[in-house]
């Protein structure tokens, strides 16, 4: 499988002007994927950073696809459970990945079968925590032994995922938006799977539409997204764009 994506081009830096509401402070984390190592220290880093720069409210957006690929998303999953006091505001998108393990655990066998071949196999491991059981099980047991594994208020909390965040001149969505459907009609299938349609659009989408889902060897800064998967399960590189005002910067884990 192709780490980095065929979309790579040359990056676009001559962007519009693009606020957030006076006062904010938001910071969106690109694409976990079980890397619960990376996690802990990209927080670290926001929180360092927080606290340089006045704000009135501080915002978190987990941009989607905390789960599957890296080893530990049973606690990536615990952790961000737990961000809500931390912040002042707190949003968690729904990623394709979250999507496909709330499939799986509905008791349907095809579902399981499809997320355990796009990463999932990972992250049943993560919950059963027995390599043993999850080596001597059928996929018919492990549709069983799965929803058993995981624990109520992550199942509760991955439920509650939005699909579409705003703040000023800025939009949050796990994977893009088709380009010629108004920001208020898109497709969730949309919001959590497109690639091609939006990456190679040019087109002004009435707000700077910041994503995950294809990654890229650093973020991608174009007329009209920015993007923040930067593989961290396979990189080490776990990303996050800050914006204030008018502002824009980056944190990544394995940077100072």
């Amino acid at each position: 499988m192709r780490l980095f994506s065929k979309f790579r081009k040359k990056l676009d830096l001559k962007m519009p002007p693009a606020y957030v509401p006076e006062g904010h402070l938001v910071y969106a984390i690109g694409d976990i994927h079980g890397r619960d190592d990376l996690f802990a220290e990209l927080l670290f880093k926001i929180e360092q950073d927080r606290h340089a720069h006045a704000h009135d409210c501080c915002v978190l957006i987990l941009i989607g696809d905390l789960v599957d690929r890296g080893p530990d998303s049973d606690r990536v999953v615990e952790r961000a459970a737990g961000l809500a006091p931390v912040f002042d505001r707190f949003h968690h998108l729904t990623g394709n990945h979250e999507e496909c393990m709330l499939a799986a655990l509905n008791d349907d066998l095809n579902a399981l079968k499809y997320f355990y071949r796009i990463g999932g196999e990972s992250t049943i491991r993560s919950y059963l925590r027995d390599d043993a059981l999850f080596n001597d099980a059928s996929f018919e047991d492990l549709v069983e032994l799965f929803p058993r594994a995981v624990p109520r208020h992550h199942l509760d909390f991955l439920g509650r995922g939005e699909d579409m965040v705003e703040y000023g001149d800025f939009v949050f969505v796990h994977a893009g938006v088709r380009p010629g459907d108004p920001l208020d009609r898109q497709k969730t299938s949309d919001l959590r799977w497109i690639r091609g349609p939006f990456l190679d659009s040019k087109e002004n989408f009435g707000r700077i539409v910041v994503h995950g889902h294809t990654i890229s060897d650093e973020p991608e800064l174009r007329s009209n997204r920015i993007g923040i998967d930067t593989g961290a399960y396979a990189s080490g590189r776990l990303t996050a764009v800050a914006l204030s005002g008018g502002d824009r910067w980056f944190l990544a884990t394995g940077k100072d």
